[in-house]
């Protein structure tokens, strides 16, 4: 799924509920300007690239991806909703996991609005809201 032109603002609150299949190996969230440029790409692995039971952060900047940053902390279950909050601003991304526990991002792009939001993988949405 890919949207443009939707209007992610420093100060605002991204909501997301997700459903990951039951045999989903990994989904991601990209939040950026387009393709070639995303301030943060959001991928919990279940069991995929060698990572299991891990969220890989990066960016994408001019096409060329930036280091991945891995979190240990996987509040995630096969066939299980779950929902996260994303919110940012010029230094960070803050993003509220679905155990309530917080992991942080540097925003390397450092933009205070993005309106390109891509979602990937083995998961189906089941809610957006951005307020």
């Amino acid at each position: 799924m890919k949207v443009q032109d939707m209007s992610f603002k420093e100060g605002q609150e991204f909501k997301i509920r997700v459903k990951p299949k039951d045999d989903c190996d990994a989904f991601s969230i990209n939040i950026g300007h387009d393709a070639e440029n995303i301030a943060m790409h959001f991928n919990p692995r279940f069991d995929h690239g060698g990572d299991v039971n891990t969220i890989v952060f990066n960016s994408l900047s001019g096409g060329g991806w930036g280091d991945e940053h891995r979190e240990g902390n996987f509040p995630f279950a096969r066939g299980e909703e779950c929902k996260f909050h994303i919110n940012f601003n010029m230094e960070q991304f803050y993003i509220k996991l679905p155990d309530g526990s917080m992991v942080n991002f540097p925003n390397r792009l450092g933009d205070v609005k993005y309106k390109y939001f891509t979602f990937g993988g083995q998961a189906k949405i089941i809610g957006i809201k951005i307020k």
